[in-house]
């Protein structure tokens, strides 16, 4: 049950993810008001909402207009639960690590929809997760604390040196920001593996895209995505793969 709780959980903060990028891209904000339909701009019933189960009843269409609702919100919607319930498996308590992981990973998948659609990672975003992992690294990880700030201070400069040789055709400013929180929610030596490994992913994509002619060589291709999954892919793996290199 409490399984089942955290997904649920999960559905409901994806979908509200959903109305908060969709509400930033229309510079709106998102406390107050309806949510809309984006072609006709049907204001949406609460049985129009239901993440994932109205969007599979309605086809994919808007109730209103018949015109195709993105996939992007079932999809963001259990990412966000399966997110939510891997945080849950880490810890298997509701405690105070678990909630502050459900706030990383919100935010994370927050960066990945929006800089992949937007090509931009929010500055308020990055600001809200440096300061989160350093006061959690502060109260609960002191003994580590020298560590982590090093780690954080490592990503930050290997991005800053990239921003400057480019001339930032490379990398943005909001990547090198990225970077500090990378290293405080990671640590040494967890942070090299989730560098690594966000540009295996991002060269993977890209070769990807290319052969299918969606982009071209001088294609703009946002790197906050990779970022983001060389982080995840860091947090759950990093032991492992650090201790297969070492044997």
């Amino acid at each position: 049950m409490e399984e089942f709780f955290v997904f649920l959980l999960g559905l409901g903060f994806g979908s509200f993810l959903n109305a908060v990028v969709f509400r930033l891209e229309k510079k709106e904000g998102f406390v107050k008001g309806r949510s809309r339909c984006m072609h006709c701009g049907h204001a949406l019933f609460w049985y129009e909402l239901i993440p994932v189960l109205s969007f599979a009843i309605q086809k994919g269409k808007c109730r209103k207009c018949k015109k195709k609702i993105s996939w992007q919100y079932p999809l963001v919607e259990l990412a966000c639960a399966f997110l939510f319930l891997a945080a849950f498996f880490v810890v298997f308590e509701f405690n105070f690590y678990f909630f502050y992981l459900l706030v990383v990973f919100w935010f994370l998948l927050f960066i990945f929809v929006f800089d992949w659609k937007h090509y931009i990672i929010p500055s308020g975003s990055v600001y809200f997760l440096i300061a989160i992992s350093f006061f959690y690294n502060l109260i609960f990880n002191i003994q580590n604390i020298i560590s982590v700030i090093l780690a954080s201070f490592l990503s930050f400069g290997f991005f800053a040196f990239l921003y400057l040789v480019s001339s930032g055709k490379w990398i943005g400013m909001g990547d090198v920001k990225y970077g500090v929180f990378m290293g405080l929610f990671l640590g040494w030596p967890d942070v090299l593996v989730a560098l690594f490994f966000s540009y295996i992913i991002g060269a993977v994509v890209g070769i990807f895209l290319i052969y299918k002619n969606k982009k071209s060589l001088k294609s703009e291709i946002p790197f906050g995505p990779f970022l983001v999954l060389g982080t995840l892919f860091a947090y759950f793996f990093a032991s492992e793969v650090i201790s297969f290199y070492l044997l």
